[in-house]
């Protein structure tokens, strides 16, 4: 599968063969329309919010124990001024693969193919991620 990181528009509808789920129907890429024909799997990814130093924030340690120990009151996890903390470490993306065809009808001999779609949940943003042709 190759692998891309590119915007798309996707148009969300009923996903056949999961009731009263809503997923991706139609998306459209690089200017042409794309159908689902099937969703073949879907998984959510979370970022590696255990990492980095968003975590050290959080978990206070990402400043030497003796500057901890100095600074009265001070609380792990509470990092003064930043809200979207814990936020930006719960990122999620909801992932769908899906096998798409051209256009209004959908068939064998369309040109269709496999992708992976992600949706960011706290952008609301479209991406293609991977596509076998």
């Amino acid at each position: 599968m190759r692998r891309y990181e590119e915007d798309v528009e996707v148009r969300r509808g009923e996903v056949a063969g999961w009731p009263g789920e809503e997923g991706p129907a139609q998306l459209l890429w690089r200017g042409r329309l794309w159908r689902v024909r099937a969703v073949l799997a879907r998984w959510i990814e979370t970022g590696a919010w255990w990492g980095g130093g968003d975590a050290d924030a959080l978990r206070g340690t990402d400043e030497p124990a003796a500057a901890r120990r100095e600074v009265p009151g001070r609380v792990p996890g509470q990092v003064p001024g930043d809200g979207d903390l814990l936020e930006r470490l719960l990122v999620e993306r909801e992932c769908w693969r899906v096998e798409v065809g051209r256009g209004r009808d959908v068939g064998a001999g369309d040109g269709g193919g496999v992708v992976e779609l992600a949706f960011d949940t706290v952008d609301g943003r479209w991406q293609l991620v991977g596509c076998a042709d």
